[in-house]
């Protein structure tokens, strides 16, 4: 760790604690050249490999980009959105692999999505799953309200001879 003072190429460790939401390591560090002190914030590192090969830094924005369009005029706040992005995050670096599939990404995505909006989660997934008709849509849709009576979620079906 160079010096940011004096760019001395080493630094030595004086303290360190985990940060807050437990993800990086915060150290204190002196500098045995100038004797400065200055902190560091450690992460470990994650990679996203694409269906292409590619591999590329996970990236926090890029979910929330996906899932904000998702949610595209859906009664959904950016708190909501944000708890999602850290929750996918926390799945993704549970599983304790430094570079994670890109499918495993979004079915990491899937799961929270549809606790927070249906709607959005079939968006998600119509494109996520790469539906090519109605019938996929049907199915998700059955398969959704096979879920919700089997937790007891359902919601009740209106009444159309009352309306």
């Amino acid at each position: 760790m160079y010096c940011p003072f004096c760019r001395f190429p080493d630094s030595r460790v004086v303290d360190s604690r985990t940060a807050e939401d437990g993800s990086s390591i915060k150290r204190r560090r002196q500098c045995p050249s100038c004797g400065r002190r200055f902190s560091t914030v450690e992460t470990a590192s994650l990679a996203v490999t694409k269906r292409s090969g590619v591999t590329e830094p996970f990236s926090r924005d890029k979910i929330l980009t996906g899932v904000r369009k998702a949610c595209q005029g859906r009664p959904v706040d950016s708190d909501a959105l944000a708890l999602l992005v850290q929750r996918v995050e926390e799945t993704v670096r549970a599983t304790g692999s430094a570079v994670v599939d890109a499918h495993e990404v979004g079915l990491a995505i899937l799961g929270p999505l549809r606790e927070l909006d249906e709607v959005a989660y079939l968006r998600f997934a119509s494109v996520y799953r790469g539906f090519e008709s109605l019938d996929d849509f049907e199915a998700a849709i059955h398969q959704l309200r096979a879920e919700a009576e089997d937790d007891g979620t359902a919601p009740a079906e209106p009444d159309v001879a009352a309306q």
